[in-house]
């Protein structure tokens, strides 16, 4: 599991730490992590370091101190380094000094693009971890001159210009091949829009002690996985394992009800019940599922319901669910459709699954606001509802309605962007939750699954919904090492 932590939280324990430690300790173990990971990449661009070309875009912090120590090593083994220093009068004195001992040159911004423009690696240490807001002015040319280079940008600890604790980008942004961060992950790092410009993500431990209970973020992998699978054993029986109902689809949309059936049947649940007009698509597909016209009241006993894909306008079946005392899956037209106070009311789990369009409908607010702030706005609606939320997208979030570190799915890809992904998305979440998962387990782990099942679909190729639904058993043979 990567854990991810707040700036406030880090800084903590840095100074817990700094406090123990000979001055300056901590910065040097963070410039040799850092001077490693750039090595390593220069041995693939340039084919060695000696005689290589290395450029430190330096800020006025500690973030640019780590990279003038870590340039200052570059250097000794025979790297050309030169320091663009951004604030010369405030840059980090022992860095400084230390570039200058091992032969590094340096020199101001303005005739900095030109050096930029021959380096094979581009090192970020403009801004730290504490930063707000995007590049000051006279960083941007320097991070634009990076991105027309052909060299391999490095970032000190996250992007300059990111939002650590949010993933928020408010403004021009460095964008890194490899991002070098010490002591843990910070959520920025983890999550959309901030996760597109960090490039590879590498962890440096410079040896902070960070509670568990402080973390902000967390992205489950296949062994946290392989444990939240549901696996039936030896008395197992369809009932035992968990029965889903899945009410879905209309006239116009039966395809809806189809799909979220297909996910339905591969996540580990005995049986779908199947609840809607789409019954005869549902059963000439799938006909292993149990399918009752007669709503939700009277399909027989189940032990969670999805409601809501391709619902259209039929109000009475999602109000009907709501009212059932089992965990709930809303998604689609359900989660319009709903109540508000109705979910609220809920004493059994909720689980609701939108994309940033429905989220910024349920929030009042646009959709490029969600896109740009993921992480508080999947809190927001948690806190709202009382339903745990799994904000879908490029990376996919599920916060919980007791707070605690929202989970991070990366799994996915973007050919999963296509008419019914969701829905499969939605019967798969709904028959974790009737095995017996709780909402936010249930949710990590379809999301988890949905995305790897995409990835297998696609192979780099157009994929449709359907695909992904068939390609989820490989998924969870993958992550269960079978």
């Amino acid at each position: 599991m990567r854990t991810a932590y707040s700036v406030e939280t880090v800084r903590n324990a840095e100074r817990e730490l700094m406090a123990r430690l000979p001055e300056g300790a901590l910065m040097q173990r963070a410039a040799a992590g850092l001077a490693a990971a750039c090595a390593q990449v220069l041995g693939r661009v340039a084919g060695r370091v000696y005689g290589s070309r290395v450029v430190l875009l330096v800020g006025s912090g500690d973030n640019g101190g780590d990279a003038l120590y870590a340039g200052a090593r570059l250097a000794r083994r025979g790297a050309g380094v030169t320091a663009v220093l951004l604030a010369p009068d405030r840059a980090h004195g022992g860095g400084l000094a230390a570039l200058r001992r091992a032969g590094g040159r340096t020199m101001s911004g303005e005739s900095a693009p030109a050096d930029i423009a021959r380096a094979d690696l581009v090192l970020d240490g403009i801004v730290g971890i504490g930063g707000k807001g995007g590049l000051r002015e006279a960083a941007v040319p320097l991070a634009d001159a990076a991105a027309r280079s052909r060299a391999a940008v490095v970032a000190v600890d996250l992007p300059s210009g990111v939002d650590a604790d949010t993933g928020e980008v408010r403004g021009a942004v460095v964008r890194a091949d490899l991002t070098v961060t010490f002591g843990a992950h910070k959520p920025g790092l983890l999550i959309d829009p901030a996760r597109e410009y960090a490039g590879a993500v590498r962890l440096v431990d410079i040896g902070l002690a960070l509670p568990a209970e402080a973390a902000e973020a967390e992205a489950l992998q296949h062994a946290d996985m392989a444990l939240l699978l549901p696996v039936p054993g030896a008395e197992s029986d369809k009932y035992r394992r968990g029965v889903v109902g899945v009410a879905a689809g209309s006239a116009r949309y039966p395809g809806a009800a189809v799909l979220a059936v297909a996910g339905a049947l591969r996540g580990g649940a005995g049986a779908v019940r199947y609840v809607g007009p789409a019954g005869d698509a549902v059963i000439a597909r799938f006909p292993e599922t149990l399918v009752s016209d007669e709503g939700p009241k009277r399909a027989g006993r189940v032990q969670a319901w999805v409601v809501g894909p391709g619902a259209g306008d039929d109000a009475s079946t999602v109000a009907e669910v709501l009212a059932a005392e089992v965990p709930v899956l809303i998604d689609a037209d359900g989660l319009r459709l709903a109540d508000p106070e109705a979910v609220r009311s809920r004493t059994a789990p909720t689980l609701m699954t939108p994309h940033a369009g429905e989220a910024a409908a349920l929030l009042g607010v646009s959709r490029e606001e969600v896109e740009g702030a993921r992480l508080s706005s999947a809190r927001e609606l948690a806190a709202r509802y009382g339903a745990a939320v799994l904000l879908k997208g490029s990376t996919t979030v599920v916060a919980s309605p007791d707070g605690g570190p929202v989970r991070v799915n990366a799994t996915g890809t973007s050919w999963l962007a296509t008419a019914g992904s969701g829905d499969v998305l939605s019967g798969l979440a709904g028959s974790l939750l009737a095995t017996g998962l709780s909402a936010l387990d249930a949710g990590s782990t379809a999301a988890y699954l949905h995305g790897l099942a995409g990835r297998l679909a696609a192979r780099g190729a157009p994929a449709g919904a359907h695909d992904v639904a068939k390609a989820i058993p490989a998924a969870w043979r993958d992550v269960r090492g079978d």
